[in-house]
């Protein structure tokens, strides 16, 4: 039935929206939780868990919902609503500027320990490549070219960077912050040798 295939059509879309805007929460909220672990500031982490959890899942609904009402109310002919999506997301500047301020704080760590790491910049350049796809920066490298103003070859580079990069996000932070993680490794050993010897 029509009426089915819309409904199954707007669902599809609203769940697309929350995906996306959950997406960019989380960016944040990596963004600051490692700030914070970084600085050094005293906090308990009970007292900011459930923050972070409403600050990731929370706030996207927050502005989908509305915006999901005001398609209903008022463009409603519209079948799968792909038109006008929420827009809400936070900046990727904020996520910037939080990156810089790490950066900073990693590179004087490393200068104050220059003696223990000769190749202190070498180390600062990875820790940087590794928080590029951990707080999404990627997408403030496109930020001022839009699908309006980009025609032709800068178009198809764009849509290409933006799909593989947010398509592998997951895999890229799942590989450079947990299985090339010496101490997830090393766990990972431990349990492999355990097996081996119960089998």
């Amino acid at each position: 039935l029509p009426w089915q295939a819309a409904l199954g059509c707007r669902a599809a879309q609203v769940l697309m929206q929350y995906c996306i805007l959950a997406n960019h929460y989380w960016f944040l909220v990596e963004a600051v939780y490692l700030y914070k672990l970084l600085i050094g500031a005293v906090f308990s982490e009970k007292n900011y868990y459930r923050l972070y959890l409403y600050l990731g899942w929370g706030t996207p609904v927050v502005f989908v919902v509305p915006w999901m009402a005001a398609k209903y109310l008022k463009e409603n002919a519209e079948v799968g609503w792909a038109r006008c999506a929420p827009a809400l997301s936070p900046p990727p500047q904020i996520n910037l500027l939080i990156f810089m301020r790490i950066l900073k704080v990693i590179l004087a760590k490393l200068r104050a320990n220059q003696k223990g790491y000769a190749d202190y910049k070498l180390r600062l350049a990875k820790a940087t490549l590794t928080l590029i796809p951990l707080f999404g920066i990627h997408e403030v490298v496109f930020i001022f070219a839009t699908d309006e103003q980009t025609t032709g070859i800068l178009r198809y580079i764009k849509v290409f960077f933006t799909l593989f990069l947010n398509s592998f996000q997951g895999f890229l932070v799942a590989v450079l912050y947990c299985f090339a993680n010496k101490e997830v490794k090393s766990e990972m050993k431990k349990k492999w040798q355990l097996w081996k010897l119960d089998h």
